[in-house]
């Protein structure tokens, strides 16, 4: 089975695109799959039935897997197997009928206004890293945009005299305006930093690192931990935390869901909608803390 689970990865990013990211975890998924198969003797999918995976299923919830773990699990399988029909190796999908668990939806942490002031402002010396890292997270704030695509951006998407980032995902590009703060801080990199750290002259990517590479999401992450700390904030921030407070501040001064949908570059509405809810939710706390007949 370890031939069509490579195949079906290769189709995934050659057909459907997908991030790098995505791939790994189907190919994380399906090869946890092959191992158990393989313990039951099973190596030719068209073996394979809903019986078996759904032993399966329950053996990981045995195990204590995570409801959200269990339930990726079974979109991989059906992904999986949705691909071994399309190829006419099966006759049928065994993971259709598969049920995923509940999941309880747990509202995305953001941070306060104040909280990104102090972030934003912890780079603030007139060294090469200094001037990027100031750059880079005044950037992802100000648009929303995801890790890799901002580690992805190229000097090319960038308009400074408009305003506006193209920002390429790997299902729909989309264009996000920013704000004068990060216009000023791309300025900045782009006249006084970036030409002191690129190590080649024909590199395109917007942001490198300090051995003049394309900056990695690792990097990236440590660089958010390292001024996380610095500027005492106590919550464990992440790049997505970033892009949830983004979206959070944003309808709750009144933008409506649809543009940051778009902005966001969510395909569905209804995913967009939980910062309505946060929303909401901050209303109910200010209003219980301030209203005198609370």
């Amino acid at each position: 089975m370890e031939q069509e689970i490579e195949a079906f990865i290769n189709y995934l990013h050659n057909v459907k695109k997908t991030s790098k990211n995505t791939e790994l975890s189907y190919k994380r998924d399906l090869k946890k799959m092959e191992t158990y198969l393989r313990g039951k003797s099973i190596t030719d999918p068209s073996k394979v039935t809903s019986e078996i995976l759904r032993d399966y299923v329950n053996n990981s919830e045995e195990n204590k897997a995570a409801p959200a773990s269990v339930s990726r699990a079974i979109a991989s399988m059906r992904a999986f197997y949705s691909y071994l029909e399309k190829e006419g190796k099966i006759s049928g999908n065994p993971a259709d009928g598969l049920k995923a668990p509940k999941i309880e939806k747990k509202l995305p942490q953001i941070m306060t206004m104040d909280e990104v002031v102090r972030l934003l402002n912890q780079p603030s010396g007139d060294t090469p890293k200094d001037i990027r890292d100031k750059a880079m997270l005044e950037l992802l704030y100000a648009t929303g945009m995801r890790v890799t695509e901002l580690i992805t951006l190229k000097v090319e998407d960038v308009n400074l005299q408009m305003n506006y980032v193209d920002c390429h995902d790997p299902h729909k590009d989309r264009v996000i305006p920013f704000g004068i703060e990060a216009r000023n801080a791309i300025r900045n990199y782009l006249d006084h930093a970036r030409d002191a750290l690129i190590a080649n002259g024909d590199e395109k990517t917007l942001f490198v690192n300090m051995s003049g590479e394309p900056m990695s999401r690792q990097g990236f992450w440590k660089l958010i931990k390292y001024y996380t700390k610095k500027a005492g904030i106590e919550m464990d921030i992440t790049p997505h935390t970033l892009r949830h407070s983004f979206a959070a501040h944003l309808v709750e001064n009144g933008a409506d869901l649809r543009s940051v949908q778009e902005m966001l570059g969510h395909s569905d509405i209804s995913t967009t909608q939980i910062y309505a809810t946060l929303s909401h939710n901050h209303i109910r706390e200010v209003y219980a803390k301030a209203h005198p007949r609370r």
